[in-house]
């Protein structure tokens, strides 16, 4: 396998059996990149942390040990074991080979095995939801399979504002209750325990009111679906927020690990991977961003925020970063944005339509704060020759006024077919699911 510092002892290494089918990582490619980023956190963390005293692991689970570790957060290094890690694995191992989905090797590795969906506290709901889970959904298509686990959440959770910032899935059995954070979390842990891909989708805010949403989304049969937590409907790809969601410019979703996938990346450390997933809900254009100083020189290393009205403020989608050709580009739906550059102490800004705007050019000729002075009763920002009317949405530079009067994106609901007794059926079962 590799140098004995690893994450195991020598008799367990060498009582391993090489073939390819016992990999859990069958491409040889990513399991050295695996190999490498696991070498250096032990590296950084020291290697009695991983040290597994038991002789029945294996290859394939310490592949899949490793492959959490390597990714994991440090928290959850040291705040757990390894039999506790072991114990999901295995979970997960004999509920796929009950189940017998057929996923890729890369939707298991990245949206089944993970036991974290966001920031909530880890605990065993793997094996208590696949426990009451399997043989409710056992002989089901995975369609089928799918919206029956959803309908299983609707027992446990009900939608409720809360200031909890995030619940585990078995804190949120025993409250009943939670905001959509708590419920894609708690849906995402149901859905892995089963052995279907799943991952929360966020959208930091919407384009066209104050506000934010979290959901999931579903591998099924060949392709990704979306369901709204814990919210049952007849079909997939429906919801509450299909309207919101045909005006949606950002979607994204939190991918553990190293991701080789052919989305677009927002994002990605040693840990996670954001990707954007924009393109399953809207029709979609790609932004050029082309960053300059004074002297129409390409800058490298800009600071580039893609933002929209909201609350009141300019919020940022995303933030990327300029490349060497002074270039930074997004994703996005379609509608009006704020492009706001900066670097080393100056800062250009420039209002774009996307879809209709596919390359603008941003000239760093302002200067940043340090100078600024900030009268929070009259909502005014002035910044040298700049002036900022939040209430009026106008900048004034100098003599230049940009009107910053910003377009909603158009709505364009694309709403599944439902039939009569579909509806009727499911809002039956709803009626005595509340728990």
């Amino acid at each position: 396998m590799k140098k004995i510092l690893s994450c195991v002892l020598v008799i367990i290494t060498l009582m391993m059996v090489s073939c390819e089918k016992d990999h859990f990582i069958k491409d040889k490619n990513y399991r050295n990149r695996v190999d490498k980023d696991f070498d250096q956190k032990i590296e950084n963390l020291g290697k009695n942390i991983f040290t597994i005293e038991k002789t029945n692991v294996s290859l394939k689970e310490m592949e899949a040990l490793e492959f959490l570790y390597a990714y994991m957060p440090l928290g959850d290094i040291v705040n757990h074991t390894n039999d506790f890690y072991l114990e999901n694995i295995r979970s997960s191992f004999k509920v796929q080979k009950e189940l017998n989905w057929n996923i890729s090797d890369e939707l298991f590795r990245h949206f089944v095995l993970p036991i974290r969906v966001n920031n909530e506290n880890l605990d065993s709901s793997r094996m208590v939801f696949a426990k009451e889970l399997v043989l409710r959904i056992k002989g089901k298509s995975m369609y089928d399979a799918v919206l029956e686990v959803n309908h299983w959440c609707h027992e446990k959770i009900i939608y409720k504002p809360t200031d909890g910032r995030t619940s585990s899935p078995l804190a949120s059995v025993k409250t009943a209750y939670g905001r959509c954070g708590e419920e894609s979390t708690f849906a995402v842990a149901a859905f892995r325990a089963v052995g279907i891909p799943a991952r929360q989708v966020y959208t930091p805010r919407w384009a066209h009111t104050d506000d934010n949403h979290a959901w999931v989304e579903v591998w099924a049969d060949g392709k990704w679906y979306f369901l709204g937590a814990c919210e049952p409907e007849p079909v997939l790809n429906l919801a509450w927020f299909n309207a919101p969601v045909s005006r949606g410019m950002l979607m994204t979703t939190k991918v553990f690990g190293y991701y080789c996938g052919k989305e677009e990346k927002l994002f990605e450390n040693l840990n996670i991977t954001i990707i954007n997933v924009t393109q399953n809900y809207v029709p979609i254009s790609k932004l050029k961003v082309v960053v300059k100083d004074g002297n129409d020189n390409r800058i490298k290393g800009a600071r580039v925020d893609f933002k929209i009205y909201n609350y009141a403020e300019f919020y940022s989608l995303a933030t990327k970063y300029t490349d060497r050709e002074g270039l930074s580009s997004l994703t996005a739906g379609l509608g009006d944005m704020l492009i706001w550059a900066s670097h080393n102490g100056k800062y250009g800004l420039k209002k774009v339509k996307v879809g209709k705007d596919t390359l603008v050019n941003i000239v760093l000729d302002r200067f940043e704060s340090g100078k600024d002075v900030i009268e929070k009763g009259n909502d005014i920002i002035k910044s040298k020759n700049d002036i900022i009317k939040r209430g009026d949405n106008i900048i004034k530079r100098g003599n230049d006024i940009i009107a910053l009067d910003e377009t909603p994106p158009l709505e364009n609901v694309n709403m599944p077919k439902v039939t009569t007794k579909q509806r009727q059926d499911n809002n039956s079962r709803k009626s005595i699911e509340i728990p």
